[in-house]
């Protein structure tokens, strides 16, 4: 080894040990509503603590670490929000994602990562009852009412692209439908969209709430059970897949994919949003990576490559697929033809 060779380290272990500290400061942070309370120009620890109903002292601690990670900024004694911090973590900002840790750090999200050594010899969730994939799961409704402000640039996206002149008759059934968002988008772009929104009952009073407030309940149906065994009627034109076909393996995913082609009109296209990663499957990290989500909380769920997708949607009859970029979301679209 020469002089110059960079000698082993540490480093790396301590920073990813110790990694749930920061989870814990930012989701104190949004819930003390301190990136609010700076946005408003409150700027000392004196004054942030003031706002936040908090100690001046733990303020302090708080508002340097969160320097230090990078989610705010510090001259002298005056904390300033970065960026990305007023964009996404200032409750008076439109593309507020604060509320989204109620559902990503949620103890039923937590709970299967508690056991994961257990996960890895098994391969799949430790948890009792297939994880998070049991019927009705009140974790689907904490998913409902958290996620959608994350979900809605790529929805909007999604609507644009699938129906861009957003004036002719269509019929779109949403598969998983939660908050309804994705589904919602095709609704309130185009008058003459009809929306079928398909999940457990309990999930389905969200995207319905959520109808009524974008005013086109009257053009919003819903079918409740498992996308596995109701029955989704026909004719549609577009069936949405948004983040649901990780949860399962692919013989069971090309059982639900043949029932989604039996129902799309001819001509019709099955539209999935998706983690996709590489075929190397660790790069792009942040969307490979998934893959230890569905180890943790699901018996067999996992993160496709593309070509994984082509091969499902190939044998469950579609004719062809295609890969979309949809900005500024991690996740990409694809598009498969009937």
């Amino acid at each position: 080894m020469t002089a110059h060779a960079q000698q082993p380290t540490p480093e790396l272990f301590f920073e990813t040990v110790t990694a749930y500290q920061r989870t814990e400061a930012l989701k104190a942070a949004i819930e003390l509503n301190l990136f609010t309370a700076i946005g408003e120009g409150n700027r000392t620890a004196s004054e942030i603590a003031a706002r936040c109903d908090a100690s001046e002292r733990g303020t302090r601690i708080l508002c340097d670490y969160l320097t230090m990670i990078g989610f705010l900024t510090k001259d002298g004694s005056s904390y300033g929000l970065t960026q990305d911090s007023a964009f996404f973590l200032d409750r008076r900002s439109p593309a507020f994602i604060g509320s989204t840790v109620d559902f990503l750090v949620s103890d039923q999200i937590v709970e299967g990562f508690k056991h994961l050594a257990e996960s890895v010899r098994k391969g799949g969730t430790a948890i009792p009852d297939s994880g998070t994939l049991s019927p009705e799961h009140p974790v689907w409704i904490k998913f409902a009412r958290a996620m959608a402000p994350m979900m809605y640039p790529a929805a909007q996206g999604i609507a644009q692209l699938i129906d861009p002149e957003a004036n002719r008759k269509i019929k779109v059934l949403d598969i998983a439908a939660s908050h309804g968002v994705f589904g919602l988008a095709f609704a309130t772009r185009n008058p003459n969209a009809e929306i079928v929104g398909l999940d457990w009952a309990n999930v389905l009073e969200v995207s319905k709430e959520n109808a009524k407030a974008a005013g086109v309940e009257d053009r919003y149906t819903t079918i409740s059970g498992s996308a596995f065994d109701v029955d989704y009627g026909s004719g549609y034109d577009v069936v949405l897949l948004p983040n649901f076909l990780h949860h399962f393996d692919p013989p069971t995913n090309e059982k639900l994919l043949r029932k989604v082609h039996a129902a799309l009109a001819e001509g019709g296209r099955a539209v999935t949003l998706e983690f996709v990663p590489n075929e190397d499957r660790v790069t792009p990290p942040n969307v490979a990576g998934f893959s230890l989500t569905m180890l943790a909380s699901t018996p067999s769920g996992d993160a496709y490559t593309f070509a994984e997708f082509d091969r499902m949607f190939t044998n469950a009859g579609f004719s062809k697929s295609e890969l979309h970029e949809i900005s500024p979301a991690i996740e990409q679209l694809i598009v498969s033809q009937k």
